[in-house]
């Protein structure tokens, strides 16, 4: 997979139909249920320890679902992301670094 628009476009191809009949709402609700267990892998790759490689397996897991789901979401609601973060970063430039 080399960008976002193909990502994105391989959850569509996949999940579509049943994530578009399930509808914005229970899928926000899939996207926090992964946004939570990706802030337990947070959690445990923090202690300022080196991760285990199964900590840092999970880690790369939750990341990726928590993306998928985002997709997931985008999609049925007709949004482009690739288009969405280069809008979003052009509008967003900062000499500073810092987000606004």
């Amino acid at each position: 997979m080399s960008s976002l628009s193909e990502f994105q476009e391989l959850i569509r191809n996949r999940y579509y139909a049943t994530d578009s009949a399930r509808g914005v709402p229970g899928t926000f609700m899939w996207f926090i249920e992964e946004v939570g267990e990706l802030a337990t892998a947070l959690q445990e790759n923090a202690s300022g320890r080196s991760p285990t490689p199964e900590q840092r397996a999970n880690l790369e897991e939750e990341f990726a679902d928590v993306l998928a789901w985002m997709l997931t979401l985008a999609n049925i609601c007709d949004v482009d992301m690739e288009r969405a973060i280069e809008k979003y970063t052009d509008d967003h430039r900062s000499p500073d670094g810092v987000k606004h």
